[in-house]
């Protein structure tokens, strides 16, 4: 037998909030495609009998922070094959140190220094 007592009956109520719909997310972008890096350029200074090894070296120095010993390298070479590279960058910055080559004057050990040193750069593929 049950028994019939005066206990409330708990009946389920809806809620007074729908519950918010499950959330979706966009759809994952694709990968971009692989940036392609810039090509390369060599800047390679031209030899002349205008210049001392002193010279190319505090050139070197000063305009690619090159030690002395690297410079002398280079000097040696470019005096030996006519040419020789000194950089290997973007063609942006290739051309601004060719202008800083151009731009950086005659050597003073030398009275018949006419200017600067020549340079010219080329794709290094």
């Amino acid at each position: 037998m049950v028994a019939v007592t005066n206990a409330p009956v708990h009946v389920p109520v809806a809620p007074a909030v729908k519950p918010a719909k499950p959330r979706v997310l966009p759809p994952t972008k694709s990968k971009p495609a692989p940036v392609e890096p810039e090509p390369l350029w060599h800047v390679i200074l031209l030899n002349d009998e205008e210049h001392t090894y002193e010279y190319v070296i505090e050139m070197l120095n000063a305009i690619f922070s090159l030690d002395v010993d690297k410079a002398y390298k280079m000097a040696k070479e470019v005096d030996e094959n006519g040419r020789v590279i000194v950089a290997t960058c973007h063609k942006e910055l290739a051309e601004l140190r060719q202008e800083q080559i151009h731009e950086y004057g005659p050597d003073p050990r030398i009275p018949g220094s006419k200017g600067s040193m020549r340079a010219e750069i080329e794709p290094a593929a």
